[in-house]
């Protein structure tokens, strides 16, 4: 059965027909299409566009064909074209002539628009549950070690000590940027198509407005050219899981830094780790260095999308077929990707000592004593000069800042007194006592506010999820 076939005499090659299938990949929308079918079926009954019988035998059909799908009885062999097409004919095996009159006032542009839309809205869903996860590893970890010190670095070398917490925080704002991002994408993505025929409406008495309800669309599509050629929600989409994956793979490879020998700040947990074939003593971060890895393919499939939209006069054209296993692929690289993180992050075991003590190493108090003299009226500039010969001076001696008498540091200014003597890395770390600093009170209410955002997060979510329909929601009701 093809949807077009009446206007062909010849059957399409097997080649073609193989080439152009999107089945092998779209059949995973098909409770969008379902859904969206009987949606669509209670709105022509709604409207009188067919009868209350056919409306009934559709929607009891759509309910078998929805069965046999999710228990893996239907054919999906490449010979059916799409999922579309697939969830038609078997409708019209079963219930006969009434199937035939479902794609009234409907065309595959919108219908297949209308899929992704839904396909996307709730992968946002599921990608913001995720993000909220890996903030709440992160913020439990931190909740785990208010205290604890390490080595802030610049250039990957050691520069300033900071909280523990405050490093881990510093990646909750990422993620909570993205949450930001694909909640303000989910806005965009959640307009109805359905109703715009191929490209210039439909000429039938419909109501989009019911059928937006009954999809649990916020808002409606305002032209029928763009509506079926617009995939700017799945180009956002796949912008918004770039950065998450950039995110990640920074995150991923502080992991891999962190967890090595010559860092030796934390362990991860063997279940997250593997072996060595050959040097039995290794234990590798494999899962961090995937993650890592997998931002590749989350950049291509960006740009892909990107590549087949550049070109495309409108309005549907067969390249829009293209969008769909980029996409997916993003979809479900980032899922697995935000979740192994999440499970990663919760299973670190840090070695509090050794950070610690690199905290306090480097010279990482030596900004604290020229802001000592800067703070004694010297120009900052100076006082860094000041401090610069005392550094050079501890190179010599092989030692740190903290081991210099009075006499020491009065050879670089007298204004230093006895309570410069031996600075600590707490102390440096308790004078960075403003908004977004390091100072404990300072991180620990960020990590409050953090898990107050997460708070609300998840409430818009659910309040979000509420709103959307389910298979059996639409298929089960009475039509009256």
């Amino acid at each position: 059965m093809k949807l077009w076939g009446g206007r062909f005499s010849e059957a399409a090659s097997e080649s073609a027909e193989a080439f152009g299938a999107s089945i092998p990949f779209d059949h995973r929308l098909w409770p969008y299409d379902v859904m969206g079918s009987a949606a669509h079926c209670r709105m022509l009954a709604q409207q009188r566009i067919i009868s209350i019988d056919d409306a009934r035998s559709i929607l009891r059909g759509l309910a078998g064909v929805a069965a046999e799908l999710r228990d893996g009885k239907l054919d999906l062999s490449p010979s059916w074209e799409d999922i579309h097409t697939r969830v038609e004919a078997r409708l019209r095996e079963l219930i006969g002539d009434p199937a035939a009159r479902l794609h009234t006032a409907r065309s595959r542009n919108d219908q297949v628009a209308l899929d992704l839309r839904m396909f996307a809205r709730d992968a946002l869903l599921v990608e913001l549950d995720a993000l909220a996860t890996i903030q709440g590893s992160l913020v439990e970890v931190a909740i785990q070690h208010p205290e604890a010190l390490m080595p802030g670095y610049t250039h990957l070398q050691r520069a300033q000590p900071v909280l523990f917490a405050h490093y881990l925080l510093a990646y909750v704002e990422m993620f909570w940027r993205d949450a930001e991002r694909l909640l303000d994408c989910f806005r965009r993505t959640d307009v109805l198509p359905l109703g715009s025929g191929a490209l210039a409406g439909v000429p039938y008495p419909i109501d989009r407005d019911l059928t937006a309800r009954l999809l649990g669309f916020s808002a409606i599509s305002a032209n029928s050219i763009d509506a079926v050629a617009d995939r700017d929600f799945a180009v956002e989409q796949l912008a918004a899981l770039a950065l998450v994956a950039m995110h990640l793979s920074r995150l991923a490879e502080e992991l891999v830094l962190w967890s090595s020998a010559e860092f030796g700040f934390i362990e991860i947990a063997e279940a997250y780790a593997t072996g060595s074939s050959i040097m039995p003593q290794k234990r590798n971060p494999d899962m961090a260095e995937l993650v890592r890895g997998k931002t590749g393919r989350m950049y291509g499939h960006l740009v892909a999308m990107l590549t087949i939209l550049k070109g495309l006069p409108l309005a549907y054209n067969k390249d829009l077929q293209e969008d769909k296993e980029a996409f997916f692929d993003a979809v479900d690289t980032a899922q697995a990707c935000l979740s192994i993180t999440a499970e990663m992050v919760s299973s670190i075991r840090p070695k509090l000592d050794r950070m610690a003590t690199a905290a306090a190493a480097s010279f990482s108090t030596a900004t604290d004593y020229a802001d000592y003299l800067a703070k004694r009226g010297i120009p900052f500039r100076e006082a860094h000069e000041a401090v610069g010969k005392l550094v050079r001076l501890c190179e010599g001696r092989g030692c740190d800042l903290a081991d210099l008498s009075l006499d020491d540091l009065h050879a670089a200014s007298t204004l230093f007194d006895a309570s410069a003597v031996g600075i600590t890395a707490e102390a440096v770390v308790a004078a960075r006592n403003v908004a977004g600093g390091t100072a404990p009170a300072r991180v620990a209410a960020a990590r409050e506010a953090a898990e107050q955002r997460l708070k609300g997060l998840r409430a818009q979510m659910e309040r979000r999820r509420a709103t959307l329909p389910t298979l059996d929601g639409l298929l089960t009701p009475p039509i009256d």
